[in-house]
């Protein structure tokens, strides 16, 4: 068996997360910093539950209904042997991988442990997340500096998904309030704003 993964959460069945409804994976730990980051439980590298990822790819297989899987975090690409099988298991079941990354893609293209993971990512958001530039006409990007890179053809910059507005779920999870989506806005209501 390779490296496990370690998961800080799942969403089985989400639309906020990118096109189409989706299998959300967020991991557990990033090397980055981003001055409010939308997930400061996920920085650290202890914890989250350590995960075989293609029994994880089996579980997402098994929602019917799924466009894709999208990989969050922390950050996937430090993860990247374990996101990477996940990854090439889910996109050999006919399913769309989508990865959130703070690093560019200049940065992960210089890294030989990443081209595994870019090799099965269909599109890739880019950028860490800068507080002071939220955006909120571009679905999915979390602030101005982030870009969407198109990685293979299965989906397309055209595609009018891609101008409606940023969302946010809410859903009640033993007793406790999960919100995903739109960084944002997401943040100010776990913060009990908006």
């Amino acid at each position: 068996m390779g490296a496990l993964l370690h998961v800080a959460q799942v969403i089985e069945d989400t639309e906020a997360e990118g096109p189409g409804r989706r299998f959300a994976v967020w991991v557990q730990g990033c090397p980055l910093r981003c001055a409010e980051c939308c997930n400061p439980q996920m920085l650290r590298f202890e914890g989250g539950v350590a995960t075989d990822p293609l029994a994880l790819a089996a579980r997402a297989l098994a929602v019917p209904g799924l466009e894709g899987v999208s990989l969050l975090g922390g950050e996937p690409f430090a993860q990247a042997e374990a996101c990477a099988a996940f990854a090439r298991a889910v996109r050999a079941g006919g399913l769309g991988v989508m990865i959130y990354s703070g690093f560019t893609l200049a940065e992960l293209q210089a890294r030989p442990d990443a081209r595994a993971l870019l090799d099965a990512c269909d599109l890739l958001v880019d950028g860490p997340y800068d507080r002071a530039r939220p955006e909120p006409s571009r679905r999915w990007i979390g602030s101005a500096n982030q870009e969407r890179r198109f990685l293979t053809e299965r989906y397309r910059p055209d595609d009018p998904c891609w101008t409606t507005p940023n969302t946010i779920e809410v859903r009640l999870r033993k007793g406790e309030l999960v919100v995903n989506g739109w960084p944002a806005l997401a943040r100010s209501m776990q913060r009990g704003g908006a």
